[in-house]
Parts: C-alpha cells; structure tokens; sequence
C-alpha cells in the first residue's frame, strides 16, 4: 500500500471530468488500496480518484465510525433522487474549510464493484452527502463550486497563500 498525494482546490487538476472505468484488473484494485489507506490517513470518509490525480470514475467511501466498511463505487451513477437536505461538508482538498451546502436527501446510485459487478445501493443522510460529493469530483466539480463568487475566492486566496507557506518551509 502507498499514500497518494492528495490535490488540493485550486488545482486545475481537480476540474478533470474522469472517464469511466472499462479495466477491472489488479492495477484497479490496488489503486483502490491506496486510496483507501490515504482516505483514513488523511483523515476523511470519502475519496475520488480525481483527487490523488486518477482520472477514472472510482469512489472510496466509509461513514462508519471503527472505519471498517469501505465502500466503492465505480462508474457510479444516480438513477434517483428525492428530498432536499442542507449538510456542513468540508473536502480533504479543500483543508480545514466547512461550509453547508444542498443536496438530495435520498439518492438511488447504480455502480459497479471492483470485479465490474453491477449493484444499486439507495442512500440517505450522510452517505447520500458523501456519495453526491464525490461523484461531483468525478465531474470535475469541488463543493466549493456551490458558494457565492466572493466565498469562492476567499478560500481560493486562503489556499494558495497555504501553499505558498508549505513551500517556503520545505526549502
């Protein structure tokens, strides 16, 4: 296993659309792996393979609370939806930011799992959110994508000037 470097907004590499898997082989599976281990390192609950810089549409996903149920989602699609619900949700590229935004509140998701099985899943509350928000990565979209024009550069101009702070530590 190996962490992978987490992107973080506003890197133009998070407004890839991901394109679909079509190979279910080991390299796939270890990806899935990785993605895993960097998702609790990090810590969070949700990851997109856009995000460590893998454009395919692949979804790591645990809201359990011993971190012990991973679920992956690949080619995910959402066949339906119902309810409105307003969630705080914060992103692992977007650090230490946290902001409400609106989603559906029940969603019906069609996937497949790492062998290229086709499964539906239904989901509500947080997994709904979690689900909703990776997806939008696959499309290229942070969830900051969803707040006023000035919010948006607020955290731009924050994470950048972290960057630049990152950097100038390191050498």
């Amino acid at each position: 296993m190996a962490l992978l470097t987490i992107l973080n907004y506003p890197d133009p590499r998070l407004h890839t659309v991901a394109k679909p898997v079509t190979e279910f082989n080991a390299e796939l599976k270890r990806l899935v792996q990785d993605m895993r281990e960097t998702m609790y390192a990090a810590p969070g609950i949700g990851l997109a393979a856009t995000q460590v810089d893998h454009h395919i549409q692949l979804i790591v996903i645990d809201t359990s609370k011993e971190q012990n149920d991973v679920l992956v989602l690949i080619n995910p699609k959402i066949v339906n939806q119902s309810g409105v619900q307003e969630y705080e949700e914060g992103c692992l590229s977007v650090p230490g930011v946290y902001e409400s935004v609106t989603r559906a509140e029940h969603i019906k998701v069609e996937a497949q799992d790492t062998n290229g099985k086709k499964f539906t899943l239904e989901a509500e509350g947080l997994l709904s959110v979690c689900i909703q928000h990776e997806m939008d990565h696959l499309k290229g979209k942070v969830f900051v994508d969803y707040l006023s024009p000035l919010k948006r550069n607020r955290i731009r101009t924050k994470m950048m000037k972290h960057a630049r702070e990152i950097t100038r530590n390191v050498y």
